[in-house]
């Protein structure tokens, strides 16, 4: 008779993790290095969520206190401050964001990703113009994102390149 203490074990782990632990995270379309729930790919996935949701308690999750973006956008602060502003402007042009992770490969305490966003620029996007609003176009650019993962399984440092070009056009900021 086969035993129930990996069962067991299992959802006493599931009941002790915190919101937002598992529960609802993008789950990635291809992983190598790692399981999905391995401390590293969970903190991308939990990242993942953020940008998805904009929900903050997932940045503060993800993210260590000391985080630090390496390739930090003009004008964004550094730190926890950045993804927290650039999500609310984003979300605010792009309320049904999606985030798909196509790829993700872990390797010791690093991950990288390919992210998939998608929605329709509904809302209002800031330009140096003025306030741009949307027309319901469809939004679709890649992201790619390399995490270092600290210790106590939080994103310490983001280096992250995205398709802005695509992204401008579909917004309507540059001409197609």
């Amino acid at each position: 008779m086969p035993t129930l203490a990996p069962a067991i074990l299992a959802l006493s782990l599931l009941a002790a993790a915190p919101a937002h632990a598992a529960a609802n995270l993008p789950t990635p379309a291809h992983l190598a290095g790692a399981a999905v729930t391995d401390t590293v790919a969970l903190a991308a996935r939990r990242y993942a969520a953020f940008w998805q949701s904009g929900d903050p308690a997932l940045a503060r999750l993800a993210l260590a206190d000391d985080f630090i973006d390496r390739t930090l956008p003009a004008g964004r602060p550094q730190g926890l401050a950045g993804p927290l502003q650039a999500s609310q402007v984003f979300h605010a042009a792009v309320p049904d964001l999606q985030v798909a992770i196509e790829e993700m490969l872990v390797a010791g305490s690093r991950v990288t990703l390919r992210l998939h966003f998608t929605g329709r620029f509904t809302g209002v996007f800031p330009t140096p113009q003025g306030e741009l609003r949307g027309q319901g176009q469809a939004i679709d650019f890649y992201a790619f994102d390399l995490y270092q993962v600290d210790a106590q399984g939080r994103i310490s440092d983001n280096w992250h390149l995205e398709d802005n070009l695509t992204l401008l056009r579909q917004l309507g900021v540059l001409p197609q």
